[in-house]
């Protein structure tokens, strides 16, 4: 049987584990929400009063009004229609879209797709630490023509903290409405400022799958760019998952109200990681910006071992971590992000820690990675290299 996430869990970029609010409510949710909430008997109107309450809760908890909230199907979908819908809302104004070389796969996607059908994409590059360049950024707003711009609020790779708010000041001059990708920050981090459309993902907040949030600041030209029908305010269209939108809502509400406890204990865990790998691995490259991060990522690259070979012998030992970067059959790629970045991409592990992760596993997966290294090393015939 595969386990449950357990305590050698670190891997919560990609999906955290439900959190015991969020499967209390989606308990609740799934016995008295089960209705149409557009219809208007009786259980309907009780699934409406479940849906208007959730987008009220996040709205609050974002510090948005409850009419700029929709949900989606999911995070990717959030992202499309958020970037996607911009574009389409300014159309007559110009076809280009300005992003981050760093912006997760699903804006880069869009922006493929836009481009397939007559636009075009402009990517700005990263530091050596993962940040953009806020000059080369306004640089590429002003060449004219531009329709969006798109910044992700941290990367989801390295963890490092994007100027949203200086962007967001020169797209304001421009006149550019701005989409963040806050996938990796909601819920632990305030939202970022200066924004027009907003997207998350509620299974990286402790929330269930199968929910997108896409928040569409009042004011903002704002197109549906696929069919749409009445529901979420003609944004997203077909029945939302109500139950788990509910429980979406509470886990986002909880993970808010336990994010300063939170941020600090893990910040000191990835410090910990951080000096630890440094010390102990040889030929290792930890990336990202040490302080100005997210306080539950840490990202590093191994020289001489492969990266898928090093997350298998470390889930064999209990641990889950995530590798971007690894040469895979199916790719032959590395990261992107890494790429951009000008850093090691060979042997590439990510930790993202949960909130509630035992210290002593963060200790045991810093006292077996050594070896690790060293036996994957050496079956490859790397040692003494």
């Amino acid at each position: 049987m595969i386990p449950m996430a357990g305590n050698g869990y670190f891997d919560v970029a990609a999906g955290a584990p439900l959190h015991p609010v969020a499967r209390e409510a989606l308990a609740v949710a799934l016995a008295d929400g089960w209705a149409d909430p557009a219809r208007l008997y009786t259980q309907a109107r009780r699934a409406r009063q479940l849906l208007d309450a959730a987008r009220a809760a996040t709205a609050e908890t974002l510090g948005v009004r409850a009419d700029e909230v929709a949900f989606c199907a999911n995070g990717t979908q959030a992202c499309h229609l958020g970037v996607l819908g911009l574009l389409e809302g300014r159309r007559r104004v110009g076809g280009t879209l300005v992003h981050s070389a760093i912006e997760h796969s699903a804006v880069l996607h869009a922006a493929q797709w836009h481009a397939a059908r007559g636009g075009a994409a402009v990517s700005v590059p990263v530091d050596r630490a993962g940040r953009v360049d806020p000059d080369a950024f306004t640089a590429a707003l002003a060449n004219g023509g531009v329709g969006a711009a798109a910044l992700i609020a941290a990367s989801h790779e390295v963890g490092t903290v994007q100027p949203v708010a200086t962007v967001a000041a020169a797209c304001d001059r421009t006149g550019v409405p701005l989409y963040v990708d806050a996938a990796q920050c909601l819920g632990r981090q305030p939202v970022p400022a200066g924004w027009s459309v907003l997207s998350g993902s509620a299974h990286k907040w402790g929330g269930p799958p199968g929910v997108g949030l896409l928040v569409v600041r009042t004011g903002a030209r704002w197109v549906a760019p696929f069919p749409t029908d009445e529901r979420e305010s003609g944004r997203a269209a077909g029945a939302p998952a109500l139950p788990a939108i509910v429980a979406a809502a509470a886990a986002l509400r909880a993970v808010a109200a336990e994010s300063a406890a939170a941020d600090a204990r893990l910040r000191t865990l990835v410090d910990r990681v951080r000096a630890t790998v440094a010390a102990t691995v040889p030929d290792v490259e930890v990336v990202g910006d040490p302080v100005d991060r997210l306080a539950h990522l840490v990202t590093f690259s191994v020289l001489y071992v492969d990266g898928e070979a090093l997350v298998h012998e470390l889930d064999r030992l209990g641990f889950a971590v995530s590798s971007g970067s690894s040469c895979t059959s199916s790719t032959l790629e590395p990261s992107h992000v890494l790429v951009a970045m000008g850093v090691l991409s060979h042997g590439n592990v990510r930790l993202s820690l949960p909130a509630d992760v035992d210290e002593t596993e963060v200790d045991r997966f810093l006292a077996v990675l050594p070896g690790v290294v060293a036996r994957l090393r050496a079956q490859s015939g790397a040692v003494g290299l």
